[in-house]
């Protein structure tokens, strides 16, 4: 009975996090217009927070490289149990521009299990919460 009321409140108010592993700046001004009044996705629910322990889904943007991998895998490791994360524009992906640069080890699936793409260079606000919408169906099996 608990374990079905979480589940729903996980599906119904993800709480999401943003990392960014060293992109351009594009991507993650595209992540934060998701939150101004034009898109305002804290009406459905969807609060950032700034703490791993406390996130449902992780959006990671930028390219991963040698000496940001470690954290993000810290940061993943942290999360609680289910979780989606969303690798958002073409760094994301697969290193973008960079991705034949010595430094750069490619897209974040590199590093961790990524649930959902969301391709552009940058992505649109409207990608990145449809994005979030495909990765909450992770969460769809708790409800029953």
């Amino acid at each position: 009975m608990f374990k079905k009321f979480i589940g729903n409140s996980r599906a119904k108010s993800p709480w999401i996090m943003h990392f960014d592993c060293g992109s351009c700046n594009g991507c993650d001004i595209e992540v934060l217009a998701c939150l101004t009044p034009l898109y305002d996705v804290e009406r459905f629910g969807v609060v950032n927070v700034g703490n791993p322990k406390h996130a449902d889904v992780l959006l990671v943007t930028g390219t991963v490289n040698h000496r940001n991998a470690k954290v993000l895998r810290n940061i993943y490791d942290q999360m609680p149990d289910p979780k989606g994360v969303i690798a958002i524009g073409a760094c994301g992906l697969s290193g973008g521009v960079f991705r034949e640069c010595y430094n750069v080890l490619g897209g974040v699936d590199k590093v961790i299990p990524v649930d959902v793409y969301v391709p552009g260079c940058p992505a649109k606000p409207e990608a990145i919460i449809d994005g979030v919408v495909a990765a909450l169906a992770k969460f769809e099996g708790l409800k029953g």
